[in-house]
């Protein structure tokens, strides 16, 4: 193995240390010490690649973006849906989403690490409904920009619902009917007809991706 694979390995090794620390303690009560126990490295290890412990929660909140590509699809607005359902798929079993919410919702680190992780997902959310809005999938009233600002509220309010009461044990459910009150409000009837809403979307996504990885 290479020295730049290492490198990129033991970085990864460290977030995903980091997420778990993070999701069970909070910005506040996590220590870069139990972080280096966690990961099995060197303290030196960790402050070769994160100077401090905000970068290394800011870390976190990026690292999220890079493994959640979509499967294009014909429909855009199938897109939109695929992605909040493969999320809430992913979240009760992946440190790095489950640490990027916490992180996200803790009101006195906005400040500190610029929002958290929704700036992120808004525009995420914003350029499919951009495309979606370009192929004539959305109804006239539609803004994308605010649509993505309140829909990204919307999940996260559900994603908060979902851990409180459940440990996020429904939360497919609750995403998935999120998006069967939401879609009739914002796509034609024609794209309406054929979008899949379904509660397993995000499992069957999941497993496509996972199939795509092996080829």
């Amino acid at each position: 193995m290479g020295r730049q694979e290492r490198a990129v390995r033991t970085r990864r090794l460290i977030l995903e240390a980091a997420a778990t620390v993070f999701d069970e303690y909070g910005y506040e009560g996590a220590t870069i010490g139990e972080v280096v126990a966690r990961a099995g490295v060197t303290r030196g290890a960790v402050y070769f690649h994160f100077a401090s412990k905000r970068e290394l929660a800011q870390g976190v909140l990026e690292e999220q973006f890079g493994e959640q590509g979509i499967p294009e699809r014909h429909c855009k607005l199938q897109e939109f849906v695929d992605m909040g359902m493969l999320v809430a798929h992913l979240m009760p079993h992946d440190p790095l989403l489950s640490a990027g919410a916490r992180l996200s919702l803790g009101q006195d680190l906005f400040g500190d690490l610029d929002g958290g992780a929704a700036p992120g997902w808004i525009g995420r959310v914003e350029a499919v409904l951009v495309a979606a809005g370009e192929r004539g999938e959305l109804l006239p009233h539609v803004v994308p920009a605010e649509t993505a600002w309140l829909v990204t509220g919307a999940w996260t309010g559900v994603q908060i619902q979902s851990h409180k009461f459940t440990g996020r044990a429904d939360l497919e459910r609750r995403v998935a009917a999120l998006y069967q009150h939401l879609m009739p409000s914002i796509a034609v009837p024609g794209v309406l007809a054929v979008l899949d809403l379904g509660v397993d979307r995000g499992a069957r996504v999941a497993a496509e991706m996972a199939q795509a990885r092996e080829v």
